[in-house]
């Protein structure tokens, strides 16, 4: 019996990284995960405490030497591990920058020096700021704030390796990716942590503006099954947007979940809408997401237990958490 392939997820305890982690062990692969478990829960990784074919490491990427052995075998990498969020990113950018790009480059290294065979970079739509949509690969970048530029540099990154030490590397440009087991930080941030906490309490939804901006949501197993896809493809080199293509409603999200909301100001440098074209990965990688919004949103709630313990938001705290927000980010001339 021949030995298992071998991947390496890093930020493998978070939200998209243990729904990759699952994708990878259905597929036969034994997987190395790295996470410092700051973002990760070992919930997230539950249901392999068993399998001696996934091992966690809770170490910080930008404590590996380019020799660290855990590389050793690699066929591919996969890398997750940073930190996100838009306000944490503009009041702490120095942060941001050594572990969205520093980070970035310490797994470069190590993969480099394994020799794997393919390095996928969980690369962030949030680079193309303020976008046209549906938004293209070769749509003009423009990262907003610290977190799109930090992660945007960190793709840069990954195909410098590339071009200058043959590294093989594609980056995925995650819209809006959302599912079972996502985030529960303090920080306030995507849309779903807050709202199916305020479902729990019930509490009225905040809904930003009028609640008629869209986002191409995407559920987290097709998210994993794109990164897979690219991994496995003999395609190097490429980008590749990726979200459903169907950009949905919050005032829609809110119709599936029921219940009451409340209306908080519009906020600059959000857009109204994000739309992925997919046109690229479904037709060079053969992917295509398989679950619809509803399906989605259904799964959510049936486990929304998650959530009972993540931040319940409520219009004053969301005003106090994004003063930083309105201050950097209203255009000037406008304040």
């Amino acid at each position: 019996m021949s030995a298992k392939p071998v991947a390496v997820v890093t930020g493998g305890a978070g939200f998209i990284g243990g729904h990759m982690v699952d994708c990878l062990v259905e597929r036969g692969y034994a997987v190395r995960v790295i996470d410092n478990m700051v973002g990760g829960r070992e919930e997230n990784l539950a249901q392999h405490r068993s399998n001696s074919g996934v091992v966690l490491e809770q170490r910080d990427i930008r404590s590996y030497a380019p020799d660290d052995p855990l590389f050793r075998g690699v066929k591919y990498v996969i890398h997750f591990a940073g930190i996100g969020d838009i306000v944490p990113s503009i009041e702490r950018p120095m942060e941001y920058m050594s572990a969205n790009v520093q980070g970035t480059v310490h797994m470069l290294e190590c993969a480099r020096n394994a020799g794997v065979q393919k390095f996928v970079y969980a690369a962030s739509s949030s680079c193309y700021g303020l976008a046209k949509t549906p938004t293209t690969e070769d749509h003009p970048i423009e990262p907003l704030y610290p977190y799109a530029l930090s992660k945007y540099q960190g793709e840069q990154a990954a195909f410098h390796w590339q071009q200058v030490y043959k590294l093989p590397v594609n980056s995925i440009r995650i819209f809006n990716a959302y599912g079972t087991r996502s985030r529960t930080s303090g920080a306030y941030g995507a849309v779903f942590g807050v709202f199916l906490r305020q479902k729990i309490a019930g509490k009225p939804y905040t809904v930003v503006g009028d609640g008629t901006q869209t986002r191409d949501f995407l559920y987290v197993t097709d998210v994993a099954r794109a990164f897979l896809a690219a991994a496995e493809t003999d395609r190097v080199g490429r980008v590749y947007n990726l979200g459903a293509g169907k950009p949905q409603s919050v005032n829609r999200l809110i119709e599936l979940l029921g219940g009451e909301k409340t209306y908080i100001p519009k906020r600059p440098g959000e857009p109204d809408c994000t739309w992925a074209d997919i046109s690229r990965i479904t037709a060079e990688l053969g992917w295509k997401p398989q679950l619809s919004f509803e399906e989605g949103v259904a799964n959510i709630v049936a486990n929304i237990d998650y959530w009972r313990n993540a931040p319940l938001w409520d219009p004053d705290s969301i005003a106090k958490a994004t003063r930083t927000w309105f201050e950097f980010m209203t255009p000037q001339g406008s304040k």
